[in-house]
């Protein structure tokens, strides 16, 4: 089920009042029918019952009936991948 403001939208996820996805930050990258926005998230390990390393991901949802809709993701995995990322959008911008 869709949210109907790009305020709401969230990766933060429980289960059975568990957090196991915890956001940090957002960033809404475009707005309208279609939104991207960029989050900053931890995974909870349960078996070492902390948080993980920082994640991020990029998703893009279609705004439809006034409700966002998750239509594709993205996940950086590591802050060694964003680096590689940012290092070769830096360079082709300045290209």
């Amino acid at each position: 089920m869709g949210v109907s403001t790009i305020e709401d939208l969230t990766v933060s996820y429980k289960e059975n009042n568990v957090e196991l996805v915890k956001e940090l930050d957002k960033e809404v990258l475009s707005k309208g029918a279609w939104a991207t926005v960029l989050f900053r998230y931890q995974d909870f390990d349960r078996r070492k019952e902390t948080w993980g390393p920082d994640k991020y991901t990029i998703r893009r949802y279609q705004k439809r009936n006034n409700e966002y809709t998750l239509k594709s993701k993205f996940n950086i995995s590591s802050k060694e991948q964003a680096k590689k990322i940012i290092t070769v959008l830096e360079k082709w911008i300045k290209e």
